[in-house]
């Protein structure tokens, strides 16, 4: 194939341009008649659609949702671009078309009609609808296990020699692991494949790209059948990697950086019965007060998809400042009440054009311009806020002179107190002479009612009924065979005896219609010529009356849509504003500051805190950070910061130093050296990951491209991994996609194997080392370990060998039950009282001792266990391992080892093969052996 192709797997958003406020949206399904209403509280589902180019991969939207693959065949390379949020606009779908232009799109047959009409358009070549079932996940997932990619192991694995090769497996691990290692059985391929796959793309939490990919390689399959008679299948195709792909101006974050940063956190309910969640203590519900669902959902955008422009940044940077100004508090308040009153208005006008708008719809409509005339009002009394970027497109957008004939047509037209009343959409009056003479007739039809009761009364014997009623069913009338208008008499008792009901000459009784029964316990309907009369006349007024109300309401919807796109573009701009007055909201309540954005590769932070964690303890300490992106080994570039204020503090800009691009942080257990990585790390990304303000200082902040972490390992047991391998999955994915301007956070790196063979060490230091030797394409790392070897004399990272590395720890402080401070170096004894004290203060330089026998004594471990355990590390340390062989017994210990090894010596000189002649015989040697009584052994 010489084309490149793309597949997309799509799912039909609401055919509103937005998601409804509570999480549902309609779903228009192409080729079938039916609509479907799903809540996106459910999660992902396995319904797509895809776009594909000869050679690549296709966008998946389900629910304000997108996933994406291609293939190349010139580099034969898979692009995957995992489950990310779209916009109501498809401006994901559109930033994609515009990198990638497939040759040939394949699209779900249940896409949403205007994601199919955008590939249309965007398509130059080939242009395929494929039924839903080719892009389910677990399609796409078997498809890819059957990758020789992944299932097949690399030739230096296959080919090296294996010294045990020759022996026997010890135990089914081994056997296993020589299985493994052969390559030959199919189950061990698929499960090589199932584990290497994470060190690619997490698409264990990204169904739509995996739909994607399963739609795409079915593809490509069957275009290589057609030329290759002897194909192979999947495992035949010629594809050599996995890329992530990143869409321009958008920074890259994957399920596991956005867990292990708590960007999200979901609660779930109290009751186990309910399938409810909440947001817990997160980034998102730190930073969330927006008043709008708009607001809301696009603030999930913001965080999910954060943009790497500089411009775009600025300018909400720009808006969040004018807003915390101290002059414009208390309007920046009021905007964010009136925003309150915004509805979903795209939702509305979605039902305007379905002709389905319900009295809340037109109430919400009228609201929207109502507050929007407010906002425009305000939005003059704002302080310096001439070149906001916000502002200036609210005043362009805001066309209140529209708005305002929009509100007052429909506020003119809709009678608000009756259509409470009757829970309906009512017209006013003198709108329509038609309308209004039907209500007029309707509203006097009691009095009619009356005058046909006082005729009809004296033909009616005073024996069969004592007074008579005549009533009118509005739903009934003519088209429906059984009139509205009815004789109403009390129900007798010699009626309820089973006599059956007399009927009048000239009445007929009305058992039953299609509607309803006319027939209770007190009374029984009737129908006479009078009535029919009535019912030919009058039958039908009150559906005529609602026919008329609905045709006046159509036309107000007519002469209301001319505004849709004005009214929608506002709405947008309004969600923007309320997502930046959030922001300045929290920047006042947390005392968050405006960082200074660079072009350079650099965070340079003064003061950084963590923004959740300085919300759940009392006294948070903050640190400051230097890192550099691209200062690997050979590579020293500098970046511009403030003068040095003699405390190594970022202050005013204009001072070229050199930084480097490592940072590893060391101490105590239980220091606080994870969330002092996640704190410098938090504070160094969260301008460019959200727009809002830093939790710091002062900082100045380069752009980062792409997020990676190894904090958190989230073992399942639906994994095949163990959490070692999950650790090295996550690692893989940050090596083969991390670029200059990517930030890494790791934690503890390795510590799950085997520290006597320094399995982990070695890892540790060679992942570091060959990040350093990428020299200016080396990333930003900040890391955490307690492989205190590696930093001794001749270790791997030794400070000695020069290596662009900044070492940092964490202090701590000892001291004695009285308060006297101890000296942690020159004390090497735990005492019984002592009190470890963190300071949570990052200063420059190692901490080569991890403590943990003070910390397991401060914990609640006995003195005498830490005391010997601290014994016996120090003997393992200087490899003294006899010491513990010479060490001197007690009487009692040594009365018990004698009397043992006597039992052992006896039950060895006792000769097996010999035939006893009784059970009583073997029951005495064995008393013997054991040195005890006949009678006793007999009794046990």
């Amino acid at each position: 194939m010489s084309r490149t192709s793309l597949g997309t797997a799509q799912e039909p958003l609401a055919h509103t341009d937005t998601p409804d406020p509570d999480g549902r949206s309609k779903k228009r399904v192409r080729w079938n008649s039916d609509s479907m209403v799903e809540d996106d509280k459910q999660g992902d589902s396995e319904e797509s659609s895809q776009d594909c180019k000869v050679g690549g991969s296709c966008p998946f939207i389900r629910l304000a949702r997108i996933g994406c693959a291609y293939y190349n065949p010139v580099n034969f390379l898979i692009y995957v671009l995992e489950d990310t949020q779209e916009t109501p606009q498809f401006d994901v779908t559109r930033t994609l078309l515009d990198q990638v232009f497939p040759d040939i799109f394949l699209v779900s047959s249940k896409a949403d009609d205007r994601f199919i009409d955008l590939c249309m358009a965007a398509s130059g070549g080939f242009f395929q609808i494929r039924p839903q079932k080719d892009f389910r996940p677990e399609r796409g997932r078997n498809n890819l296990l059957s990758l020789g990619l992944l299932s097949d192991l690399p030739e230096e694995i296959l080919d090296a020699p294996d010294p045990d090769a020759s022996m026997e497996p010890r135990n089914a691990y081994e056997f296993m692991q020589r299985k493994r290692i052969t390559g030959d059985d199919p189950t061990l391929r698929r499960w090589n494949a199932s584990i290497r796959m994470s060190n690619f793309a997490t698409l264990d939490m990204s169904p739509f790209a995996l739909g994607s990919i399963g739609a795409l390689l079915d593809y490509l399959i069957r275009e290589k059948a057609l030329g290759d008679l002897e194909s192979e299948g999947i495992k035949g195709l010629d594809v050599r990697g996995i890329v992530n792909l990143s869409l321009d101006k958008t920074m890259q974050i994957n399920a596991d950086a956005l867990f292990s940063l708590q960007v999200f956190e979901n609660e779930s309910h109290a009751s186990i019965h309910s399938t409810k969640t909440k947001e817990g203590l997160s980034l998102f519900g730190t930073l969330d007060s927006t008043r709008t669902s708009l607001g809301r959902s696009l603030l999930r955008t913001w965080l999910l998809r954060p943009s790497l422009s500089l411009a775009v940044i600025n300018a909400r940077h720009d808006a969040v400042e004018c807003f915390t100004r101290p002059e414009n508090l208390d309007i920046a308040n009021i905007m964010h009440s009136q925003l309150g009153g915004i509805k979903n208005v795209p939702r509305i006008l979605s039902a305007l054009k379905a002709g389905k708008a319900t009295l809340a719809n037109w109430q919400g409509l009228v609201k929207f311009t109502f507050h929007t005339a407010m906002l425009r009002d305000k939005l003059g009394e704002l302080s310096m806020a001439g070149d906001v970027d916000i502002v200036k497109k609210l005043i362009t957008a805001l066309d209140i002179a529209a708005f305002r004939e929009v509100g007052k047509a429909v506020n003119e037209t809709i009678d608000w107190e009756e259509s409470t009343l009757l829970q309906r959409v009512c017209i006013r009056p003198h709108i329509d002479e038609e309308l209004d003479n039907r209500k007029h007739v309707y509203n006097g039809i009691d009095a009619v009612l009356s005058k046909v009761a006082e005729g009809i009364s004296p033909t009616v014997p005073q024996s069969y009924a004592t007074s008579l009623n005549v009533v009118y069913f509005p739903q009934l009338g003519e088209t429906v065979s059984v009139a509205g208008f009815l004789v109403c008499v009390p129900m007798l008792e010699e009626w309820r005896s089973g006599d059956g009901i007399e009927v009048l000459d000239g009445w007929t009784f009305q058992d039953r219609c299609p509607i309803s029964t006319f027939i209770t316990r007190s009374h029984v309907y009737f129908k006479n010529d009078k009535m029919h009369d009535l019912d030919k006349h009058l039958g039908d007024l009150y559906p005529s009356i609602i026919d008329r109300e609905l045709e006046i309401i159509h036309e107000l919807a007519e002469s209301v849509l001319p505004f849709a796109g004005a009214i929608s573009e506002a709405c947008d701009i309004c969600a923007e504003l309320d997502c930046l007055l959030c922001f300045a909201e929290a920047a006042n309540q947390y005392n968050y500051s405006r960082p200074q954005m660079s072009e350079e590769n650099v965070t340079n932070i003064k003061q950084g805190r963590h923004p959740l964690q300085e919300q759940t303890v009392d006294t948070f300490v903050p640190n400051d950070i230097l890192i550099v992106g691209g200062a690997g080994i050979g590579s020293y570039p500098a970046v511009h910061v403030g003068e040095d204020d003699g405390d190594n503090n970022l202050m005013s800009e204009g001072v070229s130093v050199l930084g480097n691009s490592v940072v590893i942080c060391t101490g105590a257990n239980a220091c606080g050296k994870v969330k002092e990585t996640l704190d410098l790390g938090f504070a160094g990304v969260s301008c460019p990951y959200d727009p809002s303000f830093v939790p710091a200082e002062s900082a100045t902040l380069g752009i980062v491209d792409k997020i990676f972490t190894r904090v958190q390992t989230r073992e399942s047991v639906s994994k095949v991994q163990s959490a070692f391998m999950i650790d090295l999955n996550q690692v893989s994915l940050a090596l083969r996609n991390a670029t200059a301007r990517s930030l890494i956070l790791l934690d503890e790196f390795g510590k799950g194997t085997a520290a006597a063979g320094s399995y982990g060490a070695g890892l540790f230091a060679g992942v570091l080392k060959h990040l350093l030797s990428r020299g200016s394409d080396c990333p930003k790392v900040i890391a955490t370990t307690h492989f205190h070897e590696l930093f001794s004399t001749g270790g791997a990272l030794d400070p000695q060998n020069e290596l662009p590395i900044t070492f940092i720890h964490l202090e701590i402080m000892f001291a004695t039950r009285g308060g006297e401070i101890i000296d942690s170096a020159s004390s090497t004894t735990v005492t019984k009282g002592e009190n470890i004290t963190y300071l949570y203060r990052a200063v420059s330089g190692l901490s080569l001792e991890s403590h943990a026998a003070r910390c397991a004594q401060l914990f609640g471990v006995p003195t005498h266990v830490v005391q010997r355990a601290q014994y016996v590390t120090e003997l393992l340390s200087v490899n003294e391992l006899p010491k513990l062989l010479d060490e001197a017994i007690s009487e009692e210990e040594q009365l018990d080892m004698d009397l043992a090894s006597a039992v052992c010596q006896r039950f060895l000189e006792w000769d097996l093969e010999t035939q006893e002649v009784s059970l009583g015989q073997v029951r005495a040697r064995l008393a013997q052996v054991l040195g005890r009584d006949v009678d006793r052994t007999d009794e046990e």
